[in-house]
């Protein structure tokens, strides 16, 4: 019996029971009360238990009848989150999104869009890679339907290319390396004594399009954290992205040098969303990539509003040593 339960009994069983009345549920349903009560009847004898208490003037849910209601509101919404998937498919929304990220793109911004993603579409699988530097094959390949990558990548024509942001590699060592009290930029010549940390993803080919100096002692390293801990432990000197080493320059754990052949402060890199140009992404890949976007202004407002909050103290600082100074002055 209990296989021919219906929604449409489950949906009359939940609006009876928010109603408070088999009337009232009728003409919410545009149902005839007897239509009402006759489906709770038949439900009830499929269920084997009694949902409402009838005996007094309106009915009264049984404890038997608000347990069930719990799970009859539980099947009801299971139904319609099936049917609005069911929409959004049907409308060319992605069951599955595939991305793969370079591990230079910023963490921070790409874990905030990726939590606001699941909020949005809960019912897209969302799978990325953010291990490898190699991000352009797998979109090439078709393994991946979005990818995040670095201007070294190579250009292809097959794919589509959209700027997200920018991010600065400066070139840092510890303070307790040599290169650390050097001043101005430091030449080649030197720098072909120390170690040069590198970090290079051997799947990745594009990026010999990278322009470095032709350091004698190069270590190459495929592993961002490891180049970051060598670095530390003052190994040698190497570029590593803004975003991760803010804290190390902040705390003096690194300190940033200027080297010959490089811009001052390091080289700057813009990363780009690419996508095959003949498979251009759904409804949730265009709006992951939007928000990647949206996440680039968000950050520089944020930027441009700390660069004043530290002038408006900066200048307060310097009034308050002024007026000290004053204070100081005798008096004739």
């Amino acid at each position: 019996m209990l296989d021919g339960v219906s929604l449409d009994q489950l949906r009359i069983f939940i609006v009876a029971a928010d109603e408070g009345s088999f009337s009232a549920a009728g003409r919410r349903l545009s149902r005839a009360q007897s239509v009402v009560s006759q489906t709770l009847a038949n439900l009830e004898g499929q269920l084997g238990v009694k949902l409402f208490d009838r005996s007094a003037r309106f009915p009264v849910l049984t404890d038997q009848g608000r347990a069930l209601l719990a799970d009859a509101r539980k099947v009801a919404g299971d139904v319609a989150a099936f049917k609005a998937q069911a929409k959004s498919l049907a409308g060319g929304l992605e069951p599955e999104l595939s991305v793969a990220v370079d591990v230079m793109f910023p963490e921070v911004t790409f874990t905030r869009v990726v939590t606001a993603f699941q909020n949005e579409f809960p019912a897209t699988l969302l799978r990325f890679d953010v291990e490898s530097s190699a991000v352009v094959d797998p979109v090439l390949n078709r393994r991946c339907a979005v990818g995040v990558v670095g201007s070294w990548s190579l250009a292809s024509p097959q794919l589509t290319h959209e700027r997200l942001l920018t991010v600065r590699i400066p070139i840092v060592v510890s303070p307790k390396h040599p290169l650390s009290t050097r001043r101005g930029p430091i030449p080649t010549t030197v720098l072909d004594e120390y170690v040069h940390l590198t970090h290079i993803d051997p799947a990745d080919l594009s990026r010999t399009r990278v322009s470095r100096p032709p350091y004698a002692r190069t270590w190459r390293l495929s592993h961002l954290g490891a180049k970051l801990a060598f670095l530390r432990a003052g190994l040698g000197f190497g570029g590593m992205p803004l975003h991760l080493v803010e804290a190390d320059l902040a705390s003096g754990t690194l300190v940033e040098i200027a080297t010959e052949g490089v811009p001052p402060g390091g080289h700057v890199i813009t990363m780009s969303a690419i996508y095959r140009t003949d498979s251009p992404p759904g409804p949730a890949g265009r709006w992951f990539i939007e928000h990647l976007k949206q996440e680039d202004v968000r950050q520089a407002k944020e930027m441009t509003a700390r660069s004043s909050a530290s002038r408006a103290s900066a200048a307060k600082r310097r009034q308050a040593s002024s007026r000290r100074t004053l204070a100081r002055k005798p008096r004739h």
